[in-house]
């Protein structure tokens, strides 16, 4: 009886165990549910991936008129990834018959406008846009969609482009489904028949081979757990699908699944989602890939880098062929269609300027970024950036640099850094970091810091033209012998280039002829603290040192910095800022900052007219005048060449009436080059104008100027026939007092500066 009621007990004692075991373990397994619903409701949202900003160039504006040479338009529509082709059927194709165009533009959602997808015709004469027209009727305004040139990633490196299910072809998404997951418009997230085929193939082998995932299941894996096949990640997928499939309906579910499958990579960047994908692997929108295509990235699926089309091409096509017959057994195409996909080539089309060839325009971009947005904004939020940047101006600049530097004398340790910007409105359009495109490294455009040299005697100049009463072009001045106690006590005694003096000579030859002594004079007769308020308002905002050798550049500046000098000068004296960004819209193309012109004057116009004047003459006759063996002689530019002690340096920085550039040349040592600045810096400088310039600077002359005959060694006023005379400007007013006849010598002597007038 005892024994009896001692197994009773421990019958009971089990069960109640059993049971405390069971209700243990529900528990527990309630509360683990609970722990990954709320991890996927807390994520599973609009905001589930970090998508990098994109950086996008100026779209290109085509209307009639617009200066543009057939050439340029190809090569434009070329980076976009348009395809030649003989008859237009769809977007994103192309003709061209000598200077006739026709273009299937793709349009593009801008944020202020939408441009729609059409036909376009253009005809181009003498490199302006004669005819540009749709279906028959005249349009005064089309923009291209613009060029990507890059992109702000997270730091995993991960990239997408999102998209909407609504904007997917439906054959590319009744093919995944036939080829993915037969059962996805049914299944609570798992497929019975799947995990059972998956488990006798694992058994045959021994080891785990197929997860038999369904979509959900797959996008659960994708974006939150590892890749490791384990029993207990298994139950997890298991588990976060049921979850997902109870919390978001089957259209959220796909449209995550398409955006967030991996399918290859690009460098360092991953590839996710069809979107990306059709423009990596295509170089176009991925509701204009054809049926073949579509085929391809679905086959990826099942192993990117197996069925790489890049690397294994035959893989890749076997691939494609078998999804088309299966799309074509599942009843998604006909078996019409599957013939004519299967018998297409791959035409993959990567793009000759993939994302990311711009490291150094980017560069900057991100510097001008960080001043108002957190990094993790603009790797996160999917921000749209759009820049001034013209790939056409880029592209020839980068070829006259490596033209200019493979001619030069002992090139190979050269190195240059040059800035392009528009003259009107201060928007950088090109730059170039190094001698070598495409390079992401030490960007001297912006950080390269070097003596400036003769580049900055136009400050000096300056100065004392904002003198009037004291200071005119015909003044002059001495270039003789100069010595001045610096700081410490140390003697500096500057020199002419040539070693040579020239007594009295007029103060626009001394900047012209960029004669050191008598700038340095000038420039200490002038003052210091004068010469150090000009370059302020010209755009230096660094520390400048007070030194007597800074009326001959002193100091180090990069050509970023020297471009915005200029920039003050060539728009006739006004603080422009350097500007490469146009707007900022977000992912959902609602415009979040715009950067518009502003301007400040900081000169009067009438002294800043005298200015462009003398550097007009520095190219015409001075130390610049080698632009005129390679440009038009009727096409007006001004510019000024800067040297540094023995040649380390060779600077040039002009202008045209649309385009300015400041370029420099060196070596990163420091070394010597034997380079001055018409032997090397005006010879890249030349070559861009020459293909890129399209306007001249015009002679427009301010109110409150006059011109007058002047003899240039007595600064006299005179008649136009006498000798050694030059028609100058001046403020009206200040021309010289005296005046002295003559008889006439040469009546049909002309001035480059008469010859702006017809006389």
């Amino acid at each position: 009886m005892l024994t009896y009621e001692l197994e009773f007990r421990q019958m009971a004692l089990s069960k109640k165990s059993l049971f405390q075991i069971i209700t243990t373990a529900l528990v527990l397994l309630l509360f683990y549910l609970i722990y990954l619903d709320v991890r996927i409701t807390n994520s599973f949202s609009d905001n589930l991936w970090e998508i990098p900003a994109r950086v996008y160039a100026r779209p290109l504006e085509i209307y009639p008129g617009l200066s543009l040479t057939s050439s340029d338009l190809s090569r434009e529509l070329e980076w976009l990834g348009y395809k030649k082709v003989t008859n237009l059927n769809k977007p994103g194709e192309t003709f061209r018959k000598g200077n006739f165009h026709g273009i299937y533009a793709r349009g593009f959602n801008f944020s202020d406008e939408n441009e729609i997808s059409r036909k376009v015709n253009i005809r181009i004469k003498d490199g302006f846009i004669t005819e540009l027209s749709s279906r028959g009727e005249n349009i005064e305004l089309m923009r291209l969609d613009p060029l990507e040139i890059g992109a702000i990633y997270p730091a995993h490196g991960e990239d997408r482009l999102l998209l909407r299910l609504d904007n997917v072809p439906p054959t590319l998404i009744n093919g995944l489904l036939a080829i993915e997951d037969q059962g996805f418009e049914n299944h609570l997230g798992f497929s019975f028949k799947g995990i059972f085929r998956a488990l006798i193939q694992n058994l045959s082998s021994g080891k785990v081979v197929s997860g038999g995932s369904t979509i959900t299941q797959q996008l659960v894996k994708n974006y939150y757990l590892t890749p490791e096949r384990t029993f207990f990640r298994k139950i997890n997928e298991l588990l976060m699908a049921i979850l997902l499939e109870l919390h978001y309906t089957k259209p959220q579910i796909l449209e995550n699944y398409l955006n967030e499958i991996y399918l290859g990579q690009d460098g360092r960047r991953a590839i996710h989602g069809f979107g990306l994908a059709a423009k990596h692997y295509f170089n176009k929108p991925l509701v204009q890939l054809g049926l073949h295509e579509q085929a391809l990235l679905i086959g990826m699926i099942k192993g990117p880098s197996f069925y790489n089309p890049k690397n294994n091409k035959d893989r890749a096509i076997n691939r494609r062929n078998l999804v088309l017959d299966e799309m074509e057994e599942f009843g998604v195409i006909t078996i019409e269609e599957a013939l004519v996909a299967k018998s297409m080539p791959l035409q993959l089309n990567f793009s000759s300027r993939r994302s990311g060839n711009f490291p150094a325009y980017l560069n900057l971009v991100h510097r001008q970024l960080s001043l108002e947005y957190r990094e993790r904004d603009l790797t996160s939020l999917g921000l749209r950036i759009f820049t001034n940047f013209d790939p056409i101006l880029q592209k020839k600049l980068e070829q006259s640099t490596s033209t200019i530097l493979g001619k030069l004398p002992e090139s190979d340790d050269l190195e240059t850094g040059s800035i392009v910007t528009k003259v009107d409105t201060g928007e950088v359009v090109a730059l170039v970091g190094g001698r070598t495109s495409g390079y992401a490294g030490f960007n001297r455009a912006l950080d390269a810091r070097r003596p400036a040299g003769s580049l900055l005697k136009p400050a000096v100049y300056l100065a004392a033209l904002e003198e009037p009463s004291q200071y005119t072009l015909a003044t002059l001045i001495d270039d003789v012998p100069l010595t001045v106690k610096g700081p410490g006590g140390r003697l500096w005694k500057p020199r002419n280039f040539d070693r040579k003096t020239r007594g009295k000579v007029p103060l626009r030859q001394g900047l012209s002829q960029s004669l050191n002594l008598a700038t340095a004079r000038l420039g200490m007769t002038v003052g210091l603290d004068k010469l150090l308020d000009v370059l302020h308002r010209l755009g230096i905002d660094q520390l400048v040192p007070q030194v007597p050798s800074l009326t001959l550049g002193s100091g180090e500046y990069s050509p970023y910095t020297m471009a915005k000098v200029y920039q003050s000068i060539a728009s006739g004296g006004f603080q422009l800022p350097l500007r490469s960004i146009r707007e900022i819209v977000d992912s959902k193309g609602k415009p979040l900052r715009r950067f518009p012109l502003t301007y400040d004057r900081t000169f009067n116009l009438s002294t800043m007219h005298l200015l462009q004047y003398v550097l007009r003459e520095a190219v015409r006759t001075g130390t610049g005048k080698s632009v005129y063996y390679t440009l038009d002689k009727d096409f007006d530019v001004a510019g000024k060449t800067g040297t540094t002690n023995d040649g380390r340096d060779s600077w040039f920085a002009g202008f045209s009436g649309d385009l300015l550039a400041v370029t420099w040349i060196g070596r990163d040592d420091n070394g010597i080059t034997g380079l001055t600045g018409a032997t090397g810096a005006l010879r890249i400088w030349t070559e861009f104008m020459h293909t890129a310039a399209r306007r001249p600077l015009i002679y427009r002359m301010p109110e409150g100027v006059e011109v007058h005959w002047v003899n240039e060694y007595t600064s006299t006023v005179t008649d136009d026939s006498c000798e050694n005379s030059v028609l100058l400007p001046f403020i009206s007013g200040t021309q010289p007092a005296q005046y002295r006849s003559c008889k006439k010598n040469d009546p049909t002597k002309k001035s480059w500066f008469q010859s702006l007038f017809g006389r």
